[in-house]
């Protein structure tokens, strides 16, 4: 150690040095000796080695470098020198590939940050996380390594057991978790090779590839409907049932509501009320009344089940309903957030019979003017229980059972959408995929939903009654501090993210004018309009809901840039949504005038809410895409109409027209030329022949193959 670096070579050491401290630099969690430094150079002569070692050497004595084994070193970060550069750290959620790389997602909204395979330190995919970013490179993407795990996004994982003699392997399901859990013999508890199970990790050594897990639940034989609906909900960490604690609890409730109890309400038994849900819906959360007021005027009733009279904060059923957050919407099979003693029974509106509300009450002339609102606990008797199609019937027909009564309610819901649309709301006008089963749970046909006049009229009257609770409670007088709530916020969108769809949308040949919000959300809803029923319009809609920013739960009020409205909540659907109770809540002790709660506790319930609720849109989407798969089962070979709805470097992704069932065709398998992607005009083109295939063509497929446990489907192009 420590020998000089002769004069004859110093001006060509120079560049050395600097080459040198960069190979360490940008691995600064790695340590190399001379030898892999020289390889990482392309140094591979016997006096440049010496060189290379003479450096090392030198850095080590000046502390430039650490040894961390004998002969091995790194680069010094707490070194005064490189501390600052170095220590770079970066809070972020891990988006893993099937490959083990990863990206992480920082928080503050910054460039994504690439993480080797080599340097993900045992993080799995959706896991919040510590990056330490390594040095910048001309020409390169932020990367870094992962140095801590803050959260563990899963606590359990679904796949199927591959057994031998004396242990296991759980293959998970998720293409998302690259490594596979190895199980011991007496941790299988009971499974056998070939079953769907749900596992756990319980231990992962440092230098282990594998983690050790043990079986907590068998599900059965992959394939079967329940089974994959339950691996599904497992996948997304939903409890599959019950504690025995809540649903004693939920026994133990009386059906008889107590004369006490009704005394204290007002009264709408005698009211024209009735509730508006899905053929099959099982809850009925709210209900719908009309009155004729002497002075000509209508009083409108949104009458929401008062679940906060039946669960008190700290119960079991409580505790479990927070867990769960939301209600979860399978295809063929609802996991409801409380026990079904409550959700289908004691808190369903059900026709005839008494039932414990929380309503929002508005006086209305026949032009959707609101002259007075009241809030309120309230008793109903619901008279008749409607389907969408029947109101839709009724709507359509002028004539039919109520048929004045929904007239008038459609009349007023009409010119609140107006108002609305007016002010700058967005229309998104999602379309839902529906299937008919078998008595087994296999898909016979698949048919899409969208919303018609009907389901408006509920949401119209729905949005009404959150806006106006948020601004009962938010819309304070400036001098006066509002009281601590439960929002719903929507942000304005990215700037960067809007101006890549604005030239997504004029590639297609559309334009976007974003001069003011208003102009924006026409504009935006002239968009959706014109791109129905055509093949751009499945991706130009989830292009745009990415573009917006998500709505959120939380304390801080920022209003809902997608509604167009300063004050929003959600108080309409506390039966399946936890922050509706929250706000059942603090919205009951404020009318009494009680005094504002600590925001800190109710904002970590609302970021618990918020992540609930796109675990659980992200299970019904997975059920839906396996539905799709199984209803294709049986139909390779044969050929459909699709629309190409989206362009990638792997291949075209087609949908069948009237099922909406995505599959791709892969490049390779168009065999009549070279194909490569066009990605800024969203098509592939053919090298030799120019054919082009862009997004929103009509073309004809064929089924080729349908892999139902990864929900894909690969299509051929004739």
């Amino acid at each position: 150690m420590g020998k000089k670096i002769s004069r004859k070579t110093s001006a060509e050491t120079g560049n050395i040095v600097k080459s040198v401290i960069e190979v360490f630099k940008q691995n600064p969690f790695s340590s190399f000796n001379y030898k892999q430094v020289s390889a990482r150079l392309g140094l591979d002569d016997r006096a440049s080695k010496d060189m290379v070692r003479l450096v090392v050497e030198r850095l080590f004595m000046v502390k430039d470098l650490v040894e961390s084994k004998r002969g091995k070193y790194q680069i010094n970060t707490e070194s005064d020198k490189y501390k600052q550069e170095m220590n770079r750290d970066v809070v972020g959620r891990v988006d893993m590939k099937q490959t083990g790389k990863a990206y992480i997602i920082p928080a503050d909204g910054s460039e994504d940050i690439f993480v080797a395979a080599e340097n993900t330190s045992h993080a799995l995919h959706g896991d919040t996380v510590r990056v330490r970013l390594f040095p910048m490179r001309k020409g390169h993407k932020k990367d870094g390594q992962i140095t801590e795990i803050i959260k563990r996004h899963k606590r359990q994982f679904v796949g199927i057991i591959e057994a031998s003699k004396n242990f296991a392997f759980l293959i998970p399901d998720n293409p998302s978790v690259p490594i596979e859990i190895l199980i011991q013999k007496p941790d299988l508890n009971g499974a056998r090779n070939g079953q769907k199970v749900v596992a756990v990790i319980t231990e992962w050594p440092e230098h282990s590839k594998n983690p050790f897990g043990k079986v907590i639940q068998i599900l059965g034989q992959p394939g079967e409907n329940l089974v994959e609906m339950q691996a599904i909900l497992a996948e997304y960490d939903f409890p599959l049932s019950f504690s025995e604690k809540a649903e004693a609890e939920a026994r133990k409730i009386p059906e008889e509501i107590p004369q006490a109890e009704i005394s204290k309400r007002r009264d709408f038994r005698n009211v024209f009320t009735i509730t508006i849900d899905p053929e099959d819906a099982k809850d009925f959360d709210d209900a719908i009344s009309l009155l004729k007021l002497a002075n000509g005027h209508w009083e409108v009733g949104v009458h929401i089940a008062d679940v906060s009279y039946y669960v008190q904060k700290g119960t079991e059923i409580d505790k479990e309903a927070y867990e769960r957050g939301t209600s979860v919407y399978m295809v063929h099979r609802t996991v409801p957030m409380l026990p079904e003693r409550l959700s289908n029974q004691l808190c369903s509106l059900q026709p005839d019979k008494d039932r414990l509300c929380f309503s929002a009450v508005f006086e209305f002339d026949e032009s959707g003017k609101i002259y007075s609102e009241w809030f309120g606990r309230t008793v109903i008797h619901s008279c008749r229980r409607f389907a969408y199609e029947e109101v839709q019937a009724i709507i359509e027909a002028g004539q039919g059972e109520y048929a004045e009564e929904i007239a008038i309610l459609n009349g007023i819901a009409l010119k609140l959408r107006e108002e609305r649309f007016k002010k700058g709301s967005f229309n998104f006008e999602t379309q839902e995929v529906r299937f008919r089963l078998d008595d087994k749970g296999r898909p016979l046909s698949i048919y899409i939903r969208e919303m018609k006049d009907a389901n408006k009229l509920i949401e119209d009257f729905m949005l009404l009654a959150n806006r106006k609770v948020a601004e009962w409670v938010g819309k304070q007088k400036p001098e006066v501090q509002p009281k601590t709530f439960v929002y719903r916020v929507h942000d304005k969108p990215n700037p960067e993210k809007l101006e890549v769809f604005t030239q997504l949308v004029e590639r297609l040949g559309f334009s976007l004018k974003l001069s003011t919000k208003k102009s924006m959300a026409f504009s935006f809803n002239q968009l959706f309009h014109d791109i129905k029923g055509t093949g751009a319009e499945n991706m130009v809609e989830s292009v745009a809901i990415r573009t917006m920013a998500k709505a959120i739960y939380t304390t801080k009020n920022i209003g809902h840039y997608g509604l167009a409205f300063p004050y929003y909540t959600h108080f309409t659907s506390p039966i399946r949504r936890y922050p509706d109770l929250m706000v059942h809540r603090l919205f009951q002790d404020y009318l009494d005038k009680k005094p504002s709660v600590q925001a800190a506790e109710y904002e970590m319930l609302c970021e618990h809410s918020s992540d609930m609720e796109k675990r659980a849109a992200d299970a019904e989407r997975a059920s839906v895409k396996y539905k799709q798969a199984e209803y294709m089962l049986d139909k390779i070979g044969q050929e459909f109409d699709a629309l190409i709805s989206g362009v990638s470097k792997w291949g075209i992704f087609a949908e069948i027209i009237g099922t909406k069932c995505e599959g791709m065709i892969k490049l390779r398998d168009l065999d009549d030329d070279y194909y490569y992607l066009d990605e800024e005009n969203f098509r592939v083109i053919g090298q030799r022949s120019g054919n082009v295939y862009k997004l929103g063509d009509p073309v004809r497929i064929r089924v080729k193959k349908i892999d139902l446990s990864r929900k894909q489907m690969d299509y051929l192009i004739l």
